[in-house]
């Protein structure tokens, strides 16, 4: 009997599985380690009729004994597309597919927005993801917050759950390069900036996935104040084009723009006003017009879209207000995993600001988050793996504020809280600039520590 092979014991891998499992296939999911969480996660799927091989490292020996019998091989967004061993795989005729195909194809049926950018995505994911509920629709989020793809489609097979009048799908690199049957009804595309080059090589390859998602959208939706999206308009006459910029423009290639008066525009005029959001930072207004364009286009009327922004309660761990610390105004920004993103947090929150950074550094241009830092910032506290890479990089720079430097997170904060309450900082600010894979599972278990130790701190 064909088999559809997994690769992985994630929550994609799992969703994957259990998915595909449902739907009738034979599964079996190959995972490297063997360490007791693993043992846990698959007695769970073998206790569902799923079979689970440990102990398999991702080479060509670790297939053999079902080569005559795939039908697929499905691997999750943190296996590389163009690993060797899926390279030989495709190369014999065997279809690698990534989780996000498996979950397109058992949800097809229902209209999808897929969300993409370097930065912002999450923001928009959550954001609309509101908005339409609040509208009285169906419309979950998943992909890369929250659900995975697959977990989303299996809850969507159960009949006692309501059906899905949107997908609201945030959709990584990643997972758009191993998914390019995907098509959405709307694409968003929030920014573009360098990030994942240690996997995609170039700028020029890492744009060309998200592109290639948004030329699949029957609607595509894109941020007109993001440099390298700007510099490509004339290739997307049919996109609609949206400002967060103060400006007279009424152009016919904006569909929406932010009037003089701080009014949100469209043609037949102004629609409610631009600071509806209580977010902080010029880049969440574009995030704004950005769900504001895909809302419109679905039929949601500016008033239920107001109410949406009015009630809205924030993103964890992108710039979340986690209240004030000896007269600092505590921001938890795990999220920020790259220059960029850091730096559009050190233009947002009030300054001066007592600086938390470090982690696992990426590729990419920090000079704009460098000038930021002379600008924003008093002081920094730098923690995790390459935190000597950062302050290198801070002191060759020219910064002339305090920074120390401690292994972990913990010791950090402490001398942060110290350097902010003598340079009488407005802010204290996690914006790491840094993936947080040196100490933590993901940047959710980060902030998720940062903030526990906020509010440990903030106890009487």
């Amino acid at each position: 009997m064909a088999c559809s092979l997994i690769v992985g014991l994630g929550r994609s891998g799992i969703g994957a599985a259990r998915l595909l499992h449902t739907q009738g296939h034979q599964v079996v999911v190959l995972e490297q380690d063997a360490g007791s969480l693993q043992q846990t996660k698959a007695q769970s799927l073998r206790d569902q009729g799923i079979e689970v091989a440990l102990g398999c490292p991702l080479e060509l020996s670790s297939f053999k004994p079902w080569i005559d019998q795939i039908e697929q091989v499905v691997i999750s967004p943190g296996i590389p597309w163009d690993h060797p061993t899926l390279m030989k795989l495709r190369h014999q005729g065997v279809t690698v597919r990534g989780e996000m195909a498996v979950a397109w194809e058992a949800l097809r049926d229902c209209p999808w927005i897929g969300i993409t950018g370097t930065n912002g995505k999450t923001t928009v994911t959550h954001l609309l993801h509101h908005v339409l509920n609040q509208a009285g629709l169906e419309a979950p989020m998943a992909g890369n917050v929250g659900h995975s793809a697959a977990e989303l489609a299996l809850r969507c097979m159960d009949p006692s759950q309501p059906k899905p009048d949107w997908i609201v799908m945030e959709m990584s690199s990643y997972q758009i390069e191993a998914a390019n049957e995907v098509a959405p009804q709307i694409g968003i595309w929030t920014t573009l900036t360098p990030d994942h080059l240690e996997r995609h090589g170039s700028i020029k390859a890492y744009r060309a996935i998200k592109q290639g998602l948004l030329q699949r959208s029957k609607h595509a939706v894109l941020n007109a104040d993001d440099v390298d999206l700007q510099s490509r308009r004339a290739h997307w006459p049919e996109a609609q084009w949206v400002s967060a910029a103060l400006t007279t423009d009424q152009s016919s290639d904006l569909a929406l723009w932010i009037n003089q008066e701080g009014l949100v525009c469209r043609k037949d005029g102004p629609l409610f006003e631009a600071d509806v959001l209580a977010m902080p930072g010029e880049h969440n207004r574009q995030n704004m017009m950005l769900v504001t364009a895909a809302a419109l286009q679905i039929g949601v009327s500016p008033d239920v879209v107001e109410h949406g922004f009015r009630s809205f309660p924030g993103v964890p761990h992108r710039l979340e207000n986690l209240g004030t610390l000896h007269g600092m105004s505590v921001f938890n920004d795990s999220k920020a995993t790259n220059y960029d993103a850091a730096a559009v947090a050190l233009q947002a929150v009030p300054g001066p600001i007592v600086l938390l950074a470090g982690g696992l550094s990426k590729q990419g241009d920090a000079s704009n988050w460098l000038e930021l830092l002379k600008a924003c910032v008093c002081s920094i506290a730098l923690f995790g793996n390459d935190r000597d890479i950062l302050l290198s990089l801070i002191r060759n720079s020219g910064f002339t504020g305090a920074v120390v430097s401690h292994p972990n997170m913990e010791d950090a904060l402490t001398a942060a809280i110290e350097l902010g309450q003598n340079n009488n900082a407005a802010s204290l600010l996690l914006s790491p600039a840094c993936a947080s894979f040196d100490q933590y599972k993901d940047f959710e278990a980060r902030g998720n520590h940062f903030r526990d130790m906020i509010n440990q701190l903030s106890q009487p």
